[in-house]
């Protein structure tokens, strides 16, 4: 246990303990010097003698070191003297030259005796070869004979033209001349040898796996003499080789390195390699039927596993090695596959392929990490997006290539439309575009995904809305040159209009089927998107037929426009209004036999307020009524309207609509006293109307400027003492234009 430490306060505490140990202070101060001096003393002493002891064990180490090399050196000497015979045995170096006279007097006699055996050896083993060779399935009885006595051969020939790189060209030439036959059969038996490496899995399929075992063996054999001669390549590079050594050396660089090994397994790689171009070039036109012949992959799998990995050394790890193989042979033809563009369905396919692959390999137990590069480089779900835009491709070429044909059929009009089962106007183009969009729909079915029927049902939106786009255009074009130059634009307008109408029903129809058969089999996230998208080519295709059937109503109304401007003149009186009947007349019965019959109901509601506005526009705007006259006239030409909308249209449902001539014609026949009468019951109806009418009492002669101003002011009284308004619903009066009395003017002009 250590001593106690003492401070120095502590010390000198114990030397002042009284007052009077303060004269003591110097006598004190001298002791403790004194002790000090002696401390530094023996200090110093002890230092002294610690240096010296180090400097001392310092030259001894120093001297030990100098010694052992010494001995190093000595037992080199000893070690060199006991293996080297020069230095024991004074004539060594003539037995020296001796022996190796001795040695290539045996060099000699045997490679005479190899040359001169050496084309009774090769006979031998060229009809083992060739028996061999004609079987390449097996069984190879002779394949380690004939690789035995190859090497032996090959070993003669390379020591001996390695040993003559000093004699005369001549001498050369002569021993390559002596030697071409060996070396064929070196070849021959090279390619035998990689011939069998590239049908490895057949031979075991011929029920011949020992061939694999001796092919192996050939191959591990020379795989070591390869290793030895590199080994021995190395040593020489390395530092000094004693007699021996460079006897070998001289075997070693006399060698051709054969690199069996890398060649057997490039042979295994590209025979695979092989195997998938071969299907693929038997199905390149058959994607599908070259995805089902894959189904090879792993029936060879299971076979090379059970019977091929155990004819391999462990060390090759062969196994791993056919899977890597095998997968990066398919990830290429997958590749090749794609990028030749296949058909939308091999897309779809070739996706549902890919997972069952992912799937079955598994299932044999094969390591993920083995399966590299991944295909497609992972992204195989591109397939559908691939898939989609193909389908796409598809509908926008087809249907251009379809309309331009249309279009050029339209705008000739060379023939008439064709006429459909059902006896009305159609045209080809419309039943093939439905059949292609069919097809591409039911393609995007197959894809079993939600999300790509939804994308194509979206692009059929598109494709239906352009192609509705352009043919309104373009029969807007075609009626505008046949009103402006009717002379200059071939005839059929009439008919290709009905064809054209009539196509849109029966594309409305298919699209209505179409969403009720795909809607039901999606979920409700898509199913939305492909009922507006489809809704809204529907209300398209309505909408355009519609179009179609008011330039059918124009055609008829520009060719009756000279009766309609004869209205309510004085020729009138004498019954133009009957050719506007008649020219009606002609045309519905041609859109009665052609149109659908839904279309022709509707074009007739159409047709009666065109009349009726023509009608009632040209008498609020015409000269004046020569009254009673004038009423009489209006009187024939209501019966022969109702004569003649009767025949396409029951009296009950046509009198509310044609109502409103009686009406006017009431007011018109009415005396200044009862106008407000006939009036009211037009009013409730169609709503006040003051412009309209005042401009029909104007019209009357039999009303002077104060009758008509008397008639209007109880008119306009009445209107305002009962608040009256127009209807809720707009009524054909509506579309009824005023003209001002200039325009009249420039109108009559």
């Amino acid at each position: 246990m250590a001593a106690p430490t003492t401070s120095a306060a502590q010390a000198v505490g114990e030397y002042l303990q009284s007052p009077d140990d303060l004269a003591k202070v110097v006598a004190f101060r001298k002791k403790l010097e004194k002790e000090k001096a002696s401390i530094d003393a023996r200090l110093r002493s002890g230092v002294k003698e610690q240096l010296d002891a180090t400097r001392d064990g310092l030259r001894k180490l120093f001297g030990t070191r100098n010694n052992v090399q010494t001995i190093k050196d000595e037992m080199e000497t000893v070690d060199r003297m006991c293996s080297d015979p020069t230095y024991v045995v004074t004539t060594f170096d003539q037995i020296s030259r001796v022996s190796m006279a001795h040695r290539n007097f045996e060099q000699t006699e045997e490679m005479v005796n190899n040359l001169l055996e050496m084309n009774s050896k090769l006979d031998l083993l060229e009809r083992m070869l060739v028996e061999d060779s004609n079987d390449i399935l097996g069984p190879a009885p002779n394949l380690l004979r004939i690789h035995f006595q190859i090497i032996r051969l090959e070993a003669f020939r390379n020591q001996t033209m390695h040993q003559a790189k000093k004699s005369s060209t001549d001498t050369r030439n002569t021993l390559t001349r002596w030697f071409e036959r060996l070396t064929n059969l070196i070849e021959a038996f090279d390619q035998y040898v990689l011939e069998l490496a590239s049908n490895i899995l057949p031979i075991v399929r011929a029920g011949n796996p020992d061939v694999i075992v001796r092919l192996m063996k050939v191959v591990e054999m020379e795989a070591r003499e390869d290793e030895k001669a590199i080994a021995i390549k190395l040593v020489k590079k390395a530092g000094k080789m004693d007699a021996a050594s460079k006897f070998r050396s001289m075997q070693a660089n006399a060698r051709v390195i054969k690199h069996y090994r890398s060649k057997v397994m490039k042979c295994i790689t590209d025979s695979i390699q092989g195997k998938f171009n071969e299907v693929y070039a038997a199905n390149e036109r058959n994607p599908a039927g070259f995805l089902d012949e894959l189904v090879f992959i792993y029936k060879d799998l299971i076979r090379i596993e059970s019977d091929v990995v155990p004819c391999f050394p462990p060390s090759y790890d062969i196994w791993q090695t056919y899977v890597r193989e095998y997968h990066k042979a398919l990830v290429k033809t997958i590749d090749r596959l794609v990028k030749s563009e296949p058909e939308a369905s091999a897309l779809l396919t070739l996706h549902a392929w890919i997972k069952e692959y992912k799937k079955s390999m598994r299932e044999l137990g094969i390591a993920p990490e083995w399966l590299e590069p991944p295909i497609l480089e992972g992204k195989e779900q591109n397939l559908i997006e691939d898939y989609l835009q193909l389908i796409i491709k598809k509908l926008d070429e087809w249907s251009e290539n379809l309309m331009k044909t249309e279009v050029a059929a339209f705008t000739a009009r060379e023939e008439p439309p064709e006429i459909s089962g059902e006896g009305l106007y159609t045209t080809s183009g419309t039943i093939i575009f439905l059949d292609m969009v069919n097809q591409q729909i039911d393609l995007a079915l197959d894809s079993g995904q939600g999300l790509v029927l939804a994308r194509a049902v979206e692009e059929v939106n598109r494709v239906m809305r352009s192609i509705q786009d352009r043919w309104v255009k373009l029969v807007d074009t075609e009626y505008k040159k046949h009103t402006e130059k009717p002379e200059e634009v071939p005839g059929g307008l009439v008919e290709y209009c009905i064809a054209l109408a009539n196509d849109q029903i029966k594309s409305a129809d298919f699209t209505e089927a179409l969403s009720a058969r795909i809607e039901p089999l999606v979920s409700e996230k898509y199913r939305v998107t492909i009922h507006d998208r489809l809704n809204d080519a529907l209300d398209g295709y309505l909408d355009v037929a519609k179009k179609y059937t008011q330039t059918l109503i124009n055609i008829i109304f520009n060719d009756v426009k000279p009766a309609v401007k004869q209205l309510f003149q004085p020729a009138w009186y004498e019954g133009t209004h009957a050719q506007i009947i008649e020219t009606m007349r002609d045309y519905l019965a041609d859109y009665q036999s052609y149109l659908n019959e839904s279309l022709f109901e509707v074009l007739l509601e159409d047709l009666i307020d065109t009349y009726l506005v023509t009608y009632l526009t040209a008498l609020a705007n015409g000269p004046k009524l020569n009254m009673p006259a004038a009423a009489e006239r209006i009187r024939q030409d209501i019966d022969e309207a109702y004569k003649f909308f009767g025949t396409y249209k029951k009296m009950k449902e046509l009198e509310p609509q044609m109502e409103v001539l009686d009406q006017v014609l009431s007011m018109l026949e009415a005396s200044k006293s009862l106008v407000f009468l006939s009036y009211w019951s037009f009013a409730k109806v169609h709503g006040p109307c003051i412009q309209f009418v005042e401009a029909l009492m104007k019209a009357r002669n039999d009303l002077d400027r104060s009758g008509v101003s008397e008639v209007m002011d109880s008119i306009k009284r009445k209107v305002k003492e009962e608040n009256l308004t127009d209807p809720p619903e707009p009524t054909i009066m509506k579309k009824i234009v005023i003209q001002g009395a200039l325009s009249r003017f420039l109108v009559r002009t």
